[in-house]
């Protein structure tokens, strides 16, 4: 179980002990891909979909930004992180699939990876909330860390992967 890091040598969860690690400047993006059905996608004008909620990408940014600010509460062992920064961006991409990035930056001890991975699904959550009335043949097919930097390792991952 020592591969485990949220596992102490008894089996039990526990959050991790960062108190001897130094203070880096750490950023992480994540991606989500989300497919929308023609129905949905010809909804679409300048850049954004129209709904009697309102704004769908617009939405989804600010709740993608909210949920990354609260992903310590959301997962039980994540450190309660003050982020410097985060942003989240949405555009189709050339498979006409909406591209949602979460890039969040924080000067720490520990990994900003799971906010941008948080960010990112809400993000996409929150799209097909808006857009679920057009069609539930929404998809969110996949979230996945692209890069990381600041820690022990980093990491990056070409977009097309």
């Amino acid at each position: 179980m020592s591969d485990l890091t949220h596992i102490d040598n008894e089996g039990r969860a526990n959050m991790v002990d960062v108190s001897g690690k130094q203070v880096t400047l750490r950023t992480a993006t994540a991606r989500s891909l989300v497919y929308l059905p023609d129905v949905v996608l010809e909804k679409l004008v300048n850049g954004d979909i129209q709904t009697k909620k309102g704004a769908v990408f617009q939405t989804a940014i600010i709740a993608g930004i909210m949920a990354a600010k609260k992903t310590s509460e959301l997962i039980p062992l994540c450190h309660p992180l003050p982020m410097d920064n985060c942003k989240v961006h949405i555009h189709l991409n050339e498979e006409n699939e909406v591209e949602i990035t979460c890039t969040a930056t924080v000067t720490a001890k520990t990994g900003i990876e799971m906010e941008a991975l948080t960010g990112a699904s809400m993000a996409a959550l929150t799209i097909y909330d808006m857009c679920k009335a057009m069609s539930h043949d929404i998809v969110i097919k996949e979230t996945r860390l692209l890069e990381k930097t600041g820690g022990k390792s980093d990491l990056r991952r070409e977009q097309q992967d």
